[in-house]
């Protein structure tokens, strides 16, 4: 009997001496339990810990971040995966942390690994003993940059000439809607609208960008009506990007398409999107036309065909520019033209909450914008100046107006 009630229970014992010392194991446990007295988990080691942690999450997270956490773990594991989480100390981290470092690893990848760490020790009441002393990496917040005019149209063309011919629609897209890479991969054309010239979303990285509906700008529609030319039997649940191959024919080895698969999404444009960042080093800087050529051997260097220019090296071109920096482009120039942040945050996906931290993360202004800011200041200091008569300095009133000394 426990507190007026009767458990029933087997206590799986042949010998009776032997069920005593449980059922009074048991009593105490019901006791502890009543008092609040948290039973405590027996010490695992972190591989094993992680496996039961994946395990929970693997029913809550999206692929995309299953994927997130078992890689991190990849690389946390054969440096901690033998230790105790109880034995996990501060200096063990920022060991791990200098070794990922001079691996390469950026400061944010460092992060999202530690922040793996600390979930599966939090789950034991194992990160409290340690928090006050791990020390997380400090991490860029300037990271992104918007593209120049002059930028883009160098971009675009050297897209146009990629043998993969999803490459210039797709990166179009990205720059007049700002959306993210995955919600363009994944598109369908049941939610491309061209009657109304919008398009909805499906599934993105927050809550807030899942299911919206973008308006679209005469450059994208005319780029995806071109798009749809090429699919005549497409389908509403077929993908915008399919799945497909190019190879090379003739003796030109010009490009050709085939293994096309419209009921799965291209995986990656990443190879495309290189080779053509890599061919804007070719763009002459002087006469922003021409195509620099090698010279001829056994001289070193190059040469513009159009203005004779030469340099010994090859200008940097866009090659480290990301493709996230497309979204910043859009959203910049957004800000720029000064739309209101709730609509720009309606059109890009941003929740309420970070409305104000997102715009300032993506505004990038050029200096002839800021100077325009700065000159509405006198603008509008002159402007008073017109409408309110002038004290005088000497007198300290005008027009029967007194100033306190």
């Amino acid at each position: 009997m426990f507190h007026g009630q009767r458990i029933r229970e087997t206590t799986g014992m042949t010998s009776k001496t032997r069920a005593r010392e449980v059922e009074a194991k048991r009593k105490q446990a019901l006791k502890d339990g009543a008092a609040g007295i948290r039973k405590q988990r027996a010490p695992r080691l972190l591989f094993v810990a992680a496996d039961e942690w994946l395990e929970m999450k693997r029913r809550k997270w999206s692929p995309g971040m299953f994927t997130i956490a078992k890689t991190a773990l990849q690389h946390l594991l054969p440096e901690l995966g033998k230790q105790l989480l109880v034995d996990i100390e501060a200096e063990d981290i920022s060991q791990y942390q200098k070794t990922r470092l001079s691996e390469g690893a950026s400061n944010r990848t460092v992060n999202i690994e530690i922040g793996m760490l600390r979930q599966i020790m939090r789950r034991h009441r194992a990160w409290g003993r340690i928090q006050a002393d791990v020390q997380m990496l400090p991490e860029r917040q300037d990271v992104g940059r918007a593209l120049t005019s002059e930028e883009e149209s160098a971009l675009l063309l050297e897209c146009g000439r990629s043998r993969s011919r999803i490459l210039l629609p797709f990166v179009s897209l990205a720059l007049d809607t700002g959306a993210r890479y995955n919600t363009i991969r994944t598109l369908v054309w049941e939610n491309v609208d061209f009657a109304n010239r919008c398009l909805k979303f499906g599934k993105d990285k927050t809550a807030a960008g899942t299911g919206r509906t973008v308006p679209l700008n005469k450059r994208a529609v005319a780029v995806l009506k071109f798009w749809a030319q090429q699919f005549p039997s497409r389908l509403p649940r077929h993908y915008v990007f399919p799945a497909e191959k190019v190879g090379a024919a003739g003796d030109r080895f010009d490009a050709r398409v085939y293994a096309t698969d419209p009921t799965r999404p291209v995986g990656s444009v990443k190879e495309a999107w290189e080779t053509a960042k890599r061919r804007t080093r070719r763009h002459c800087p002087h006469c922003k036309t021409g195509i620099l050529a090698d010279k001829p051997q056994p001289e070193e260097g190059y040469f513009c065909s159009e203005c004779n220019a030469e340099m010994r090296k090859l200008p940097a071109g866009l090659v480290s520019i990301r493709f996230h920096d497309l979204r910043h482009t859009a959203v910049s120039r957004m800000i720029a033209a000064r739309v209101p942040l709730p609509i720009i945050a309606k059109i890009v996906g941003w929740s309420d909450g970070t409305m104000a931290k997102m715009a300032a993360r993506y505004g990038h202004f050029a200096i002839e914008e800021l100077r325009e800011a700065v000159e509405a200041i006198s603008s509008t200091a002159r402007e008073t100046e017109a409408r309110y008569p002038r004290f005088s300095p000497q007198s300290g009133s005008e027009t029967g107006c007194d100033l306190p000394n």
